[in-house]
């Protein structure tokens, strides 16, 4: 109930009246049944407005340390996350991306809409990162579509380190659904997840038009910090959607 409260009635509309989304593709949301949304991830701001503009109820994936903050005001913040329709996932120690995997599979089983960043966390420079293979175990072990999504704009309006957005334009681009059923029965074959997973990433790639890094987001970053430099500052392939983009 407070799902709905919060999505139709208070930040819904505020968020569609303050930075009035474009949004392209929605059709391509599936009306009912399981589903697995996969998007980049650039800004906080992701989390709220993607969610916003969907008719249906998306439940994300989100790092634990959203739900784990000392005090009332750490509270009052996994409150919201979970109100919002988030479920926490502890990132951290062996087990943790079979546990994650879990509990996106929950999710599906109940014929819900799920939402996942493939690259496992924010973009620290508004690149695209290489994805991790759990959102290929979900999509095998569930034997659901997937349907790519990029967000543009947003790292603009709240990049890391910037606690409120500040208002500029966002398009959220959704592409046609991805069908893995060539690979049923290959939940368990690695080579088979990184094929599903590097496909996801590349139809991102051609939704978003971000320049391309064939490493994990936190090896990028790590790396980046031994150079001593803050590394390129992002680039974009092309302007807005063509369907011949590389």
């Amino acid at each position: 109930m407070f799902y709905s409260l919060l999505k139709y009635v208070v930040l819904g509309p505020a968020l569609r009246l303050l930075f009035r989304p474009r949004i392209e593709g929605r059709e391509h949301i599936p009306a009912e049944g399981a589903a697995i949304v996969a998007g980049n991830h650039l800004s906080f701001s992701d989390h709220f407005l993607m969610p916003a503009i969907l008719r249906r109820r998306i439940t994300f994936l989100a790092k634990a340390e959203y739900f784990t903050g000392p005090g009332l005001k750490g509270r009052v913040t996994a409150a919201f996350f979970r109100s919002a329709g988030q479920i926490p996932v502890d990132r951290s120690g062996q087990g943790a991306g079979r546990a994650a995997v879990d509990e996106g599979l929950a999710v599906l089983r109940r014929g819900e809409l799920l939402g996942i960043y493939p690259e496992g966390t924010r973009s620290h420079d508004g690149r695209l990162y290489k994805g991790r293979v759990g959102v290929a175990s979900m999509a095998l072990e569930a034997g659901v579509p997937v349907v790519p999504c990029a967000m543009v704009g947003t790292f603009e309006i709240q990049p890391p380190g910037r606690r409120l957005p500040r208002l500029g334009p966002v398009t959220i681009r959704f592409g046609e659904p991805l069908d893995f059923s060539r690979y049923a029965g290959m939940a368990g074959e690695r080579v088979a997840l990184r094929a599903v997973t590097d496909e996801i990433i590349h139809a991102i790639l051609r939704l978003s038009g971000q320049e391309y890094v064939d490493m994990y987001a936190p090896d990028a970053k790590a790396a980046e910090r031994a150079a001593g430099g803050a590394g390129p500052r992002p680039r974009t392939r092309f302007r807005g959607h063509r369907s011949d983009a590389p």
